[in-house]
Parts: C-alpha cells; structure tokens; sequence
C-alpha cells in the first residue's frame, strides 16, 4: 500500500547513491578545493552492501516505489554494479530502473548494464564545448570520452538517453543553444536544470541562477516549441516538443518555480542514510537497523513512520525567505 506524508505526496522514487566518490570534481558539486587529494572518502565497509540496497528497494516497492534511480558520486565507481542491477531489476513493482553517471566509463559498460537490467541512463553533460567542459569538470578526460559513453547507451538501447545540464551564469549558460542542437542532432532528450543551493561548498548565489523562463524563451527564438504534458504524477521536469518533430527538451526549475508539493522522492545514501529532501541536513540511519538485525517487517514500520511524518518543502521555503540551513551535500546522496 501507498504511504504518504504529510502533505499527501506519495513515495514513488527511489534515488541510491552507490558511492561518495566521483572521477570528476565538478565546480558546483565537489570543488576541488573541498574535494582535493587529502580528501576522506567513505571506506569500503560502511558502504551500503548490495544485498542491504536490494533489501531497503524491495520494502520500498512494497510502499509504492515504481522507480529507482542509482547515483553517486560517479556510481560505474562501484564495482560488481551489474549485479545490483540484476537484483533490483527482479524486484516485483519497479518498472523503471535508470543511472546517472558522468558517461566516462560508460562506454565499456553500457552494454553489461543493458543485459543486466538497466532500463536507461541520464547523463550530466553541461557543455559541448570542450573548453567550458574542461573548466566545469575540473579534470583531465575528454570530452570526446563522454560523447562515446552516450552513444554506447543508444547502442545498447539504453533509450530514451537523457542529457542533464546545469545551467550558470557567467560559465555554462552561452552553450545552451549548442547543447539543444546537440541533443537534436543525435536523439538525445534534454534537460536544463537550474543552478540549485544543494550543499555548503559550491558557493552558490541567487545571481548564478539562469531562470528557466529564459532558457525556454532563448530556444523558442531559434526552435518553435510547444508544451506538452507531464509523463507521469510529480514529473519535475516542464516539457516541450519541438514544432519541427525534432523530439522534446525540457526545463527543471527547482530555484524559480519550486515543485516541492509533488515531490514523490526519497533518497539513499552511500552510507545507508535515508533522506527525504535534496536540501536536508540529517538523515535516517538504515544501515545501523540492518546491522542491528532488524527484519523487514521492522524495516518496513521505519520507512512508513519517516514518510508519514515527511513535511519538506525546502525550495518552495527559499522562494519566499533566505534560508542558510546546513544541507547534505550531492556528492553524498546523488542529485
């Protein structure tokens, strides 16, 4: 049965956070100078084990979830992924089991992840020029690398493949027509996100935020659009199709038009954390009552109480006040 919250909303999504770790250190979500060489990531051993993730997803199943979403840090960082895939993907009620990755190493593994279960990727690209890719990721991999890992996902139908861009005044937001005639070109699906708040570390400020009003006005002027329908309840994105049949993009406006009443996710950190906001500053410790020795009927009381007393609206908050909480960062429990 379907568990709600407080404001009604019900759990429906499942993000998992397979790692802390990422190959990339890019600028909005592990600076360098936070996330530098002395760094302490999570040890192997309080990583969440395969079978206590399969564990939590399959009592959240039974609760409503339909849609799991694995995430880092870079989660194909994880090793033996296609074996959690399978698991998940055999779970009775969840239909639709994607990853978002960085692409990097995608192109070795897309097919292993197709055979094991993987429905489809989103994968964070926020340019296609490779001097603004470079100085956003902060490392040494090419551009050309992640191009590949794209499409090795469409190879191996992995489909629809999805392109998530952050979009930041003054770094990424001179590339959003190069990015949408990109996706056009390839059959990619496009998401312009706005530049949230999540986490202490990214300096973020107000001025950073390009609205979504303006992205969408910025492609109309090149590619008529026309709105269409969400795909689903609690969907975040705004969705737009091409006049011409050029496919569809879309807009995700947490900062400017927050959508906080039909938010439907919980989310799973690499340490087994449970977590039912993007912007919270605390979670629920899941990997101490598996460890303990908890059942799933006491599992499963857990997640039903935490939902049930569930009353975040973070961003919906921000837009009517400055709020200077603590957050979570990304990195730990995925975006």
């Amino acid at each position: 049965m379907a568990e709600t919250d407080q404001l009604g909303r019900p759990v429906q999504d499942l993000r998992v956070s397979l790692t802390d770790r990422c190959n990339f250190r890019c600028t909005y979500c592990m600076p360098r100078e936070i996330f530098g060489p002395e760094y302490q990531f999570l040890p192997q051993e309080e990583l969440l084990a395969f079978d206590e993730i399969a564990r939590i997803a399959r009592v959240f199943a039974r609760m409503g979830v339909g849609k799991v979403r694995l995430t880092g840090g870079e989660p194909l960082l994880r090793q033996g992924i296609e074996d959690l895939i399978a698991r998940l993907a055999a779970i009775e009620g969840i239909e639709d089991l994607s990853l978002t990755t960085n692409a990097s190493l995608l192109a070795g593994k897309a097919e292993m992840l197709r055979q094991a279960g993987l429905h489809r990727v989103n994968v964070s690209l926020d340019s296609v020029d490779n001097a603004t890719f470079r100085q956003v990721s902060d490392v040494n991999v090419s551009l050309e690398r992640v191009l590949e890992g794209l499409e090795a996902a469409q190879r191996a139908g992995l489909e629809p493949v999805k392109v998530n861009a952050v979009i930041q005044r003054g770094v990424t937001d001179d590339g959003i027509e190069d990015l949408a005639a990109f996706a056009r070109a390839r059959g990619y699906t496009l998401r312009f996100i706005e530049y949230m708040d999540v986490g202490n570390t990214n300096g973020w400020k107000l001025d950073d935020v390009v609205p979504a009003r303006e992205i969408v006005d910025r492609l109309e002027a090149r590619w008529p659009l026309e709105a269409i329908e969400p795909a689903y309840p609690g969907e975040v994105a705004e969705r737009y199709r091409y006049r011409d049949g050029a496919g569809e993009v879309g807009v995700i406006a947490s900062v400017t038009q927050p959508f906080c009443g039909t938010c439907t996710r919980a989310r799973l950190s690499a340490q087994g954390e449970l977590f039912t906001c993007l912007f919270a500053s605390q979670g629920q410790d899941l990997r101490g009552l598996l460890r303990r020795g908890a059942d799933d009927a006491e599992l499963e009381a857990s997640l039903r109480g935490t939902w049930a007393a569930r009353t975040d609206r973070y961003s919906r908050l921000r837009a009517v006040a400055t709020t200077s909480q603590p957050k979570v960062e990304m990195s730990y429990i995925g975006g």
